[in-house]
């Protein structure tokens, strides 16, 4: 990985081998550090691409519960076995931290995700038998029988890759072949990780054309790709305008899309709770908020505080925080231009901008950002005033408890929604009417904690209602859920026992658990 430096345009991996791309123009990975293009250069891939990829997954044939598990297990090797070359490289790629970050936390994440991945194939738990003996009816989720296609984002370039994140072993796991988009951010890390997961292809006996990888596409025939009758599902995690126009496609063509966009993840802080630990709270808010300068979906960037006690020391904890605060680096040469543009949106609906607010050098960096409003302003811009400003920004609205009610109405769906309260009682009645409100704008409900971390979970929920993502029942992260957004449900109606899936066998030769006349069990039928 760390040998000559290659000088040709990047070869695609398509059909079981790397070759030469239908370059239609080039790009380069950026070090936003310092702003500087990277060595190699990467084909931006023409029409023929896009179809030889499609063709190619489209022959693939589920491979065994076995030989999927023995990859997924392979890949997580492999991965933890280059695992300084990696992170050494996507640091360079995306200015966030190859200690602390990238090698101990991200790349962890990503090969347990990958094992939990090939134990529940193993397992087959994901598949859900269903068994009515009266009816003479059986269902069973299975693979779509179609590839995958899987967009990944810019900030997290190994847990979330379109060639190694949730969803790509989502998607692998349940049997379908992918087809993965690169995101520009962190090209010859996702290089590295595909070269690495073909070699774990090869060595697990999976068809080797479970796996194609382009780099980027025009966005032509980035909707032409999603929109294609062949493809069985999309899975897309990023910006909101670009995940909506790719769903528009896919909705066209019938292929089912699944977005995770990203949202202000309102934070609600009851005054018990600003009365107890106004300054604990203020540098819990401020970490949250600029963790990796602010480019998390989960970042809080709407902050909602009923006036009470505490409130003045806990804003000019905040304040001073965000005043004394040093820039971070953005992941991409748009970002700062993107956020001046966003606190342009935040200003001009009436926020006032009381800390940073202005981009920064060397590189690609932005100052942490603070803006507050009152209720009078928020109500009477309210849709302005929840733009998704996609770095270290936070709007602060202070409300009067008679207020709260009207200010929670027009809040938008998000992934997240949190509420802090007193450790004493106090703030109840104000959670019970706030908390049946943000129950029904948010994926996950959190309570007393900053909405950033996302454990890998078999409970975890990582999505929500629209337009925060896709489809409020499905989470992109989370095993065995994930896996069902690229399964079918596929009925038996009276199918003689040797003509079932084995799971839905009589004899139960899986050992599965199955919902045999609604009760769970692992036994045979007698």
């Amino acid at each position: 990985m760390t040998g000559q430096v290659e000088t040709a345009v990047f070869p695609v991996l398509i059909g079981g081998e790397w070759r030469p791309a239908q370059v239609k123009g080039t790009l380069q990975a950026t070090n936003p550090a310092t702003g500087e293009a990277l060595e190699g250069l990467y084909p931006v891939s023409g029409q023929e691409d896009v179809l030889a990829a499609i063709a190619a997954a489209s022959g693939v044939t589920p491979g065994t519960p076995e030989h999927i598990a023995a990859f997924l297990q392979r890949y997580a090797e492999l991965i933890e076995g280059s695992g300084a070359e990696l992170s050494a490289l996507a640091a360079l790629e995306t200015g966030l931290p190859e200690k602390g970050r990238l090698l101990e936390t991200e790349l962890p994440r990503t090969t347990r995700q990958l094992r939990l991945a090939a134990d529940t194939a193993l397992s087959r738990s994901w598949t859900r038998p269903t068994i009515d003996t009266e009816a003479g009816l059986r269902s069973v989720l299975q693979p779509l029988g179609k590839p995958v296609v899987v967009f990944g984002p810019n900030n997290f370039p190994f847990a979330f890759n379109a060639v190694s994140g949730g969803d790509f072993a989502a998607a692998l796991a349940v049997g379908n072949p992918v087809i993965a988009k690169a995101h520009p951010g962190h090209l010859g890390t996702t290089r590295a990780l595909a070269r690495l997961a073909f070699q774990a292809v090869q060595e697990s006996g999976l068809h080797p054309a479970s796996l194609q990888l382009l780099y980027h596409l025009p966005p032509d025939l980035g909707f032409l790709l999603v929109g294609d009758a062949r493809v069985g599902a999309v899975a897309f995690t990023g910006s909101r305008g670009g995940g909506l126009a790719l769903k528009r496609a896919a909705d066209a063509a019938g292929v089912p899309i699944y977005l995770e966009l990203g949202s202000v993840n309102p934070v609600l802080l009851l005054p018990g709770a600003v009365a107890e630990r106004p300054a604990e709270l203020a540098k819990e808010l401020f970490n949250a908020n600029t963790l990796g300068a602010g480019q998390f979906c989960t970042n809080p960037g709407l902050v909602i505080a009923v006036e009470g006690p505490g409130q003045a020391a806990f804003v000019q904890a905040l304040t001073g925080a965000y005043q004394s605060a040093g820039s971070g680096v953005l992941l991409t040469e748009g970002a700062a231009p993107h956020i001046g543009a966003g606190l342009k949106t935040l200003t001009g609906a009436g926020a006032t901008l009381v800390a940073g607010g202005q981009a920064d050098t060397p590189g690609f960096r932005f100052q942490p950002s603070l803006l507050t409003a009152d209720a009078k302003t928020f109500l009477a811009h309210p849709d302005a005033l929840q733009t998704e400003v996609f770095g270290p920004v936070c709007l602060l609205v202070t409300v009067q408890e008679d207020e709260l009610d009207r200010v929670l109405a027009p809040l938008e769906a998000s992934l997240t929604a949190s509420i802090y309260s007193s450790a004493t009682g106090s703030d109840d009645a104000l959670y019970g009417r706030a908390e049946p409100v943000l129950r029904q704008l948010c994926g996950r409900l959190i309570n007393d904690r900053m909405p950033t971390g996302v454990a890998v979970s078999s409970a975890q929920m990582h999505g929500g209602p629209y337009p925060a993502g896709g489809h409020p029942g499905f989470t992109s992260v989370g095993i065995p859920a994930a896996l069902t957004r690229f399964a079918a449900l596929r009925g038996y109606d009276h199918v003689r026992d040797g003509r079932l899936p084995a799971e839905l066998q009589d004899a139960n030769p899986t050992g599965c658990w199955r919902l045999v006349d609604g009760r769970w069990t692992q036994e045979a039928l007698a």
